[in-house]
């Protein structure tokens, strides 16, 4: 193969590619909020205690941290989140029904969503199988709260989370507003709520994390997250934009971070028009504002 039949065949993949990232992919034109609101900041709670860590079978270290975060954690954040005002969604497991059903009880009573966060912190290959997990993990959640859940943060097949009944999906970032994802065929529509890792607790306070080594640590002051956060939420303040803080129960529901989270929140509602719902309000706001343009199919 000659190196323009070679440059050729590249330029052909590139194109087949682009073409499949506009087909899964609708952005939303002229995205705006309800007249008074600037932007829309969800808290978001990842709350998987030790199922994570199990499922890799991580050391009794690891395990123990996650209990941190069903024991402990997920109450000073719950009591945070009141203390504010702040309507946060908790996505957890379905496992975690079985665990900790009373945090869940008092989140939702306090009026914060309960969301899902697969059946146990993993998405099964097998594609019935997956399916009986998204069922499992939708069934427990719905006893555990009285509501059935209508938002997840997985890696879930579409269509089963269609099938389902879900409104949106929370992983992901292709764009800093919500948008609609599809399946490669371009069918199977579902709302993304975009977060990045970049305003994600677990990428500055881990210590051991996925096994890693001392050399990969990440210990950060929090006083240095509490600035880079406050920088992206004046970014997207000034466009009008969107922010989602992801936070887990066993990392920053330490007293330290939550003091810092504090001083976060107290600020941001020093400024006007700041927008502190749960993800599935936001979520009903734009199917209703932005229905997607071919249908949801």
């Amino acid at each position: 193969m000659s190196d323009i039949d070679q440059l050729s065949r590249e330029i052909e993949e590139l194109e087949t590619a682009a073409s499949t990232y506009d087909t899964r992919h609708e952005f939303i034109d002229d995205f705006h909020y309800p007249e008074g609101t600037q932007i829309a900041v969800n808290f978001t709670c990842d709350f998987d205690a030790m199922l994570f860590r199990r499922f890799l079978n991580e050391t009794p270290m690891q395990l123990a941290q996650g209990e941190f975060g069903g024991r402990v954690g997920i109450w000073r954040l719950i009591e945070l989140f009141d203390s504010h005002d702040v309507k946060a969604t908790i996505f957890t497991p379905g496992r975690i029904c079985e665990l900790y059903p009373q945090s869940l009880v008092a989140a939702h009573k306090s009026g914060h969503e309960i969301a899902d966060h697969m059946w146990e912190h993993h998405v099964p290959k097998d594609m019935q199988l997956e399916h009986d997990h998204i069922q499992k993990s939708t069934t427990a959640l719905e006893k555990a709260v009285g509501k059935r859940p209508v938002g997840t943060r997985s890696r879930h097949t579409l269509s089963l989370l269609k099938e389902e009944g879900y409104l949106y999906n929370s992983h992901g970032s292709a764009a800093h507003l919500p948008h609609y994802l599809r399946d490669d065929d371009g069918e199977n529509c579902l709302l993304n709520i975009p977060f990045h890792y970049a305003i994600d607790d677990a990428m500055y306070f881990n210590f051991a994390w996925l096994s890693s080594d001392n050399a990969a640590q990440r210990i950060t002051d929090p006083d240095r997250v509490f600035d880079m956060w406050w920088a992206a939420f004046e970014q997207q303040y000034r466009q009008g934009g969107y922010l989602n803080i992801c936070l887990h129960p066993f990392v920053s529901g330490r007293a330290q971070r939550i003091e810092m989270l504090d001083r976060l929140i107290a600020r941001m509602k020093t400024l006007p028009g700041v927008w502190f719902p749960t993800c599935e309000t936001v979520a009903r706001y734009c199917l209703k504002a932005f229905p997607p343009k071919s249908g949801g199919n």
